[in-house]
């Protein structure tokens, strides 16, 4: 099978489509034909040599994929057939043309929703899911702030923010970004690189969620505040009586990584996402999630794929295109 690979860690030059062997599915799990994955920023750290697999994950990059399902491993329970639509969340594996799944990781995916556009859940609808309820325990009412708020995380969060009848407020960096998050539901949204966002929300808000600037989200975090923490991409060095304040404010920093959780806590988050979230992506529920996608790239152009998203021009997921079949030759 052909799969996204680089040899050595470096730029988007260095990604390429390598032929791989074929993985066969163990114990209790499930083998998926792909026919979509999804870029995540994970993805651009582990490129550069700066975000490993988990021991014993696939070194292939793609931490979703969305596809059907093509074998069965011993022991599986029987949940799913041949054939079968599904989704998955991934640690690694998802950007080639097949990748095995312990079933219990495994979703359905929703009627009438096309592969890419399935692709784009697991892994940014997982982790907003996770934050907002395993790690944040959101609660009705309560001011929600999004750090980048157009990302697929930011995204989705801002519509699980909407199912748990609670306000999503927003940050972004650019006004088109900003109008997409309100189409998405955000109640209100600032430009991080023009105005000082914690001016703006400090009033009103009662929960932060990511970690940009420090010192601006200390001052929009608000007394028995939650500061959750899934990232560090502006930088993990702090200065400053942080502690001292947080104790002022009696408020809580939580920090939260999914790729590395073992295989019992996501297979219970993903149970608990599709038992709360999943039926809202289908027609008639209300309100209706959707997932958002920025733009399609097939695995051969994976490389532009990569350099879209390090330049932060995209406005939700990435989604990657699978082949079904390859002509052998040169990498593309």
């Amino acid at each position: 099978m052909f799969a996204a690979y680089f040899d050595c860690p470096g730029g988007p030059e260095n990604l390429y489509m390598k032929e791989v062997m074929k993985p066969s599915p163990g114990e209790g799990e499930v083998l998926v034909k792909v026919s979509a994955s999804a870029l995540n920023r994970a993805d651009l750290l582990q490129r550069r040599g700066k975000y490993p697999p988990p021991k014993g994950a696939s070194d292939i990059l793609g931490l979703e994929a969305a596809g059907s399902v093509a074998g069965l491993g011993p022991g599986c329970s029987g949940r799913w057939q041949i054939g079968d639509a599904v989704m998955a969340l991934l640690p690694g594996g998802g950007q080639a043309q097949y990748v095995t799944v312990p079933e219990g990781l495994l979703m359905p995916i929703p009627k009438d929703m096309t592969f890419i556009q399935a692709a784009a859940i697991p892994e940014a609808w997982l982790t907003a899911f996770q934050l907002l309820h395993f790690v944040g325990k959101v609660q009705e009412g309560e001011r929600v702030l999004i750090h980048a708020g157009a990302s697929g995380v930011g995204m989705a969060a801002i519509q699980l923010v909407r199912l748990a009848k609670a306000i999503p407020i927003v940050t972004a960096g650019t006004q088109e970004k900003l109008e997409a998050t309100a189409n998405a539901g955000a109640a209100a949204g600032f430009n991080y690189n023009n105005e000082d966002f914690s001016e703006k929300v400090l009033e009103f808000t009662q929960d932060c969620v990511g970690a940009s600037y420090w010192e601006k989200n200390l001052n929009c975090l608000s007394t028995d505040g939650r500061w959750i923490i899934y990232g560090l991409l502006s930088g993990g060095e702090v200065h400053g009586d942080l502690l001292a304040r947080l104790i002022s404010k009696r408020a809580s920093i939580h920090t939260s990584l999914l790729r590395s959780r073992d295989k019992e806590y996501k297979e219970r988050l993903v149970r608990a996402f599709t038992e709360q979230a999943l039926p809202h992506f289908c027609g008639g529920a209300a309100p209706r999630l959707r997932p958002v996608l920025d733009s399609v790239y097939p695995l051969h152009a994976i490389a532009e794929a990569h350099r879209a998203m390090e330049e932060n021009r995209n406005i939700g997921k990435i989604a990657i295109e699978i082949p079904v079949c390859v002509k052998k030759g040169p990498p593309q």
